[in-house]
């Protein structure tokens, strides 16, 4: 990532979520280049993959975790935000919806998944350290 990643409102990350993460390695493998590299986060139950091109993370992907089991497989963006719990709370005073309250990704930073007043979803994250 660039060294603006943790920048407010900057576009940071991407995630895709997905029933058959092997199956997504090999698809974006073969048709974008990307390398893959497992990172076991045994605090959150699971295995998360980052997606790489050359040496740069771009992305990740995970299984769709069991709390969200009807969801169907989806890509995701994060926007940096100075603090997750105040744009949490900033997003339901302007009309807006907090799906996933704020919650720590353990060596990563805090997350939540928010609607815009349309109901265009949106993840913002504070990292603590490059998503790498």
């Amino acid at each position: 990532m660039g060294e603006d990643f943790t920048k407010q409102g900057v576009f940071s990350w991407n995630e895709l979520m997905t029933t058959d993460v092997e199956g997504a390695k090999a698809f974006y493998g073969k048709l974008l280049g990307w390398t893959s590299e497992d990172k076991p986060m045994p605090e959150m139950g699971m295995t998360y993959t980052i997606v790489k091109v050359g040496d740069a993370a771009v992305g990740g992907i995970m299984s769709i975790p069991p709390e969200a089991a009807k969801m169907p497989p989806v890509w995701g963006s994060y926007v940096s935000v100075d603090d997750v719990d105040a744009a949490a709370k900033k997003t339901v005073e302007l009309g807006g919806t907090v799906y996933k309250e704020p919650t720590d990704i353990p060596g990563v930073g805090r997350f939540c998944v928010i609607g815009d007043p349309q109901g265009a979803f949106l993840s913002l994250i504070t990292f603590k350290m490059d998503p790498m």
